[in-house]
């Protein structure tokens, strides 16, 4: 049979995923590297998540700290440059992860070799919820900058929300070389704008403009004289939210072109620059300005208006915003799908999703991916602050785990300077475990509870998938050499309801596979279910085929059991023969007219694979367009 779910190599591969043979031929490199990003396209196919946290990633900051008023934004620079500091830490560990892991996976990867399989499926759990939230997140974000520039779009959000999920999909599904290609204007136009932004607002004389926030009511606290401890990691926690997106490129490393590592660590190194750029000079002009948190207007929005105007530019900004937001879904379609094929290669998810396209796509996941982002988008009626409580949390904890992974990972390959290469991965694990804390805590009753339990949830699944290939390893005895084949004699059985072509094509394909084939025909007992097999009888008997008609009768107007019944009846009376089910089926040339088929191939088919274990054939006879 040409299915095999649970076929895995000695080594313990996934079917497809082994190394090609060394046949002594060469491809020529532009071949494949055609399909796979250079540094400049892994910037815009893997860092838009990142890029686009500035829009909100300051402002969590201003509304932690809008708490303890006036007196409490100003720590919003310190706070800001500690998010910095912990962000060059992150980025040069995920740097030195790249090169000890070339072949992706980030923190799974890291987890998997360091801290045992459990923590590593837990790592990979919380790649995948914050990927997945990743895109409703961004996508909801998006949707909502557009719907506030046009409010009578708003009742109709949730389709937008699909509509751009489809469309990130769609350019997904050609590669990611081509996702990279699209999206490359808007990151520069973003980060264009942005960064023009601050170099206008830290040289910018004059009065300062307030027309975005006009007419809406402040956000700041009063009374406050001071600033606790409590509320700066809040302030920290919160600001956090600027990080996600920093592990995709590590994620994605074999999706870069040779040498592969280089190349992804130099889009690391770059978007940790841009992004702690953009995130220091905005909280910078925060300061400068003093913003304060304003009801239904973004910090970024006060912010342009500041150092703009209320003009064309202003508008460049937040168009910019709008459309890299809705995009930075795009983050989660380059870096998902790799991990995925990383687990079904390890047997912890199913080996469909390890499988590749000619563009170098793994399919599968880009679609699984947009199925459960759009379940997603449905449920939160395409509310971001439905799913914002819940985005940060899996981040901080894949990133704590990837840093305590590196720890280990030093202290056991000790290179020269490896003391401080592992204190400074174990600052940043104490920084982001902490981190993870304090937002699961504040973040809890908000929604942060579904996190703590879907993470547990998704390892159990995990690990029921791969039992239930060790199970399959285990019966299909793989890695050990099996026992030398043997020739049993074969019996062919060959449901049949009339004559035709396909009656005869089924029986000649019986004849070649078996030795004896024995054709099979239910009979009913109602008047004009006597009338047909009487007809069948004759017709067979004046036809002569040479092989024997089988009347099987029933009560009912069942059919698969009969057939059922009638094969482990067989079974029974030749145990040491080969039983095989050839089920004749018709192809029609078109998919609609697949509604016509009776399905009766598909009846017997499900009832003998439930009631034995014979051997299922479905021969299909393609019926072409210019069939008469």
């Amino acid at each position: 049979m040409a299915i095999d779910m649970g076929k895995t190599t000695a080594a313990g591969k996934a079917p497809g995923t082994e190394e090609p043979p060394d046949t002594g031929l060469r491809t020529p490199p532009e071949a494949g590297d055609r399909h796979q990003l250079t540094a400049l396209q892994g910037l815009a196919a893997l860092s838009l998540d990142a890029m686009a946290s500035v829009a909100y990633g300051p402002e969590s900051i201003v509304l932690v700290l809008a708490a303890a008023g006036a007196y409490g934004l100003g720590f919003t620079l310190p706070v800001t440059l500690a998010i910095a500091a912990l962000l060059a830490v992150l980025v040069a560990s995920y740097r030195q992860v790249i090169a000890a892991f070339p072949d992706g996976g980030g923190s799974y990867a890291v987890a998997k070799k360091h801290l045992g399989r459990r923590t590593s499926l837990v790592a990979a759990a919380s790649l995948i919820l914050d990927y997945v939230l990743n895109v409703a997140v961004s996508v909801t974000a998006g949707v909502a900058a557009l719907t506030s520039a046009f409010p009578e779009l708003y009742g109709e959000r949730v389709w937008i929300c699909l509509g751009v999920l489809v469309l990130v999909t769609a350019v997904n599904l050609r590669g990611v070389v081509d996702s990279a290609k699209a999206f490359l204007v808007p990151t520069a136009v973003f980060v264009g704008s942005i960064l023009t932004m601050v170099a206008v607002g830290l040289f910018r004389d004059g009065p300062v403009s307030t027309a975005s926030a006009a007419g809406h009511a402040s956000a700041l606290g009063e009374g406050a004289t001071g600033v606790g401890a409590l509320l700066l990691l809040k302030a920290f926690a919160a600001g956090c939210s600027a990080l996600t997106g920093v592990e995709a490129v590590a994620n994605a490393v074999p999706a870069f072109r040779a040498p592969a590592a280089r190349r992804a660590q130099r889009t690391e190194v770059a978007l940790g620059a841009l992004l702690g750029v953009m995130l220091i000079g905005l909280s910078v002009l925060i300061g400068r300005f003093h913003l304060q948190p304003v009801e239904g207007v973004t910090v970024l929005a006060q912010l342009a208006d500041a150092s703009f105007g209320h003009n064309l530019a202003f508008y460049v900004v937040q168009f910019a915003t709008m459309v890299l937001l809705a995009l930075a879904a795009n983050t989660s379609f380059g870096g998902l799908p790799v991990l995925m094929s990383l687990l079904a290669r390890d047997n912890y998810l199913p080996h469909v999703f390890a499988l590749k396209a000619d563009r170098q796509v793994h399919r599968h996941g880009v679609v699984w991916l947009a199925l459960v982002s759009a379940a997603l988008l449905v449920f939160s009626g395409g509310d971001t602050n439905t799913l914002v409580p819940l985005f940060a949390i899996g981040v901080f904890v894949g990133f704590t785990i990837c840093q305590v992974g590196m720890v280990r990972h030093w202290y056991g390959e000790r290179p020269k300077g490896w003391q401080a290469k592992a204190g400074l991965n174990g600052f940043g694990a104490l920084l982001t475990g902490v981190s993870a804390v304090v937002v699961t805590a504040t973040k809890f009753t908000e929604g942060a509870w579904l996190i703590v339990l879907a993470l547990p949830l998704i390892v159990l699944g995990f690990e029921k998938v791969n039992r239930a290939y060790a199970q399959i390893g285990a019966r299909l005895e793989l890695g050990r050499i099996p026992q030398p084949p043997r020739c049993s004699r074969s019996l062919i059985v060959v449901p049949v309801s009339g004559l035709s072509r396909l009656t005869c094509q089924a029986l000649t394909a019986a004849r070649s596979l078996g030795d004896e084939v024995l054709a099979v025909t239910v009979t009913h007992t109602g008047p004009e279910d006597r009338q047909a097999a009487e007809a069948l009888r004759r017709d067979w008997e004046l036809w002569k085929p040479g092989i024997e008609l089988i009347e099987v009768a029933s009560d009912t107007r069942s059919l698969g059991r009969p057939v059922s019944a009638y094969v482990r009846e067989l079974m029974q009376k030749h145990p040491d023969a080969q039983v095989t089910v050839l089920i004749p089926e018709t192809e029609p040339a078109h998919l609609w007219q697949r509604m016509l088929q009776n399905q009766r191939g598909s009846v017997v088919a499900h009832a003998v694979r439930r009631d034995t274990d014979a051997v299922i054939c479905r021969l299909r006879f393609r019926i072409t367009a210019d069939a008469r």
